[in-house]
């Protein structure tokens, strides 16, 4: 058998075999439109040449991104300042308003009263450790202030100078012990005087004691000065009645009152220094 491979008509066979073999490969090729090799090559490297293609089609679309990114951080700085300066017009407003409101309550006061003489001022300080709102503004002596003159918001009383110095006074609120007022209640007439306690005074409260033990005087009520005295004058609102005591208490028997307006948070006020029936 092994003569047989050997004999020189077998190798012809076999070598004419091998031609017909690779002529119908090519012939087959030439009809799909590429070679075995080139079809080789593709099945090994096509994953690797779609994966090389997205990374190109992405690196394509960065520097778009990079613009959008740019432009957006842009956007934002605008809207930022838009907002700060919208903000600053907010202030400025509420700002207009409480001057407005804050002058308004002046003039209609003046109308009223011809004969108040005012110094406006601004609270330049507070005393947090201090349990009864005292108040330092910035006018004093050469500003015309004296001791003992009101302190006025609109028709509130907030409360009297109690120190002076040529540029700043010191006053002392209706949360003050030391502060005493003449005053009525409106509805019934009845006529005390307003002062305050430490107790009161930490839950922002004065009194009107020493009522009658048969007071009409009830919760609502609002209390006014009476004008006696000649310190303060008459019909300022110092308060609204919210609780009546009795002489249980370690203060006389009266209507507990919350002051017409919140010392804490005033920021401008008017000194009376002059007022028909003010003593000299």
């Amino acid at each position: 058998m092994n003569r047989f491979y050997k004999r020189t008509g077998f190798k012809i066979f076999a070598v004419v075999i091998a031609a017909l073999l690779a002529g119908s490969v090519i012939a087959v090729a030439s009809r799909s439109g590429s070679s075995p090799l080139t079809k080789a090559t593709g099945v090994v490297f096509g994953p690797a040449s779609r994966l090389s293609g997205a990374v190109v089609n992405n690196m394509k679309r960065l520097p778009v991104t990079f613009r959008s990114s740019s432009a957006l951080k842009k956007e934002n700085e605008e809207l930022q300042a838009e907002i700060d300066s919208l903000r600053e017009q907010l202030v400025d407003y509420e700002e207009a308003v409480y001057k407005n409101n804050f002058y308004k309550e002046f003039l209609e006061l003046k109308e009223e009263h011809e004969d108040y003489e005012f110094a406006e001022a601004a609270i330049i300080g507070r005393d947090s450790a201090d349990k009864f709102g005292t108040l330092t503004l910035n006018k004093g002596s050469l500003n015309g202030i004296a001791v003992n003159d009101p302190v006025i918001y609109g028709k509130y009383l907030v409360g009297v100078v109690a120190s002076v110095t040529p540029t700043q006074c010191t006053v002392n609120t209706l949360l003050n012990p030391a502060v005493n007022v003449s005053a009525y209640e409106s509805r019934t007439r009845e006529v005390s005087y307003v002062t305050a306690t430490v107790a009161l005074a930490a839950e922002g409260h004065c009194i009107l004691t020493n009522l009658s033990s048969q007071t009409a005087v009830t919760d609502g009520g609002i209390v006014c000065t009476a004008g006696v005295g000649g310190v303060y004058p008459a019909d300022l609102i110092i308060g609204t009645v919210i609780d009546i005591v009795d002489a249980t208490l370690d203060i006389s028997a009266g209507a507990v009152l919350e002051p017409g307006v919140d010392f804490s948070q005033l920021t401008d006020v008017f000194i009376l220094t002059d007022f028909s029936g003010k003593a000299k």
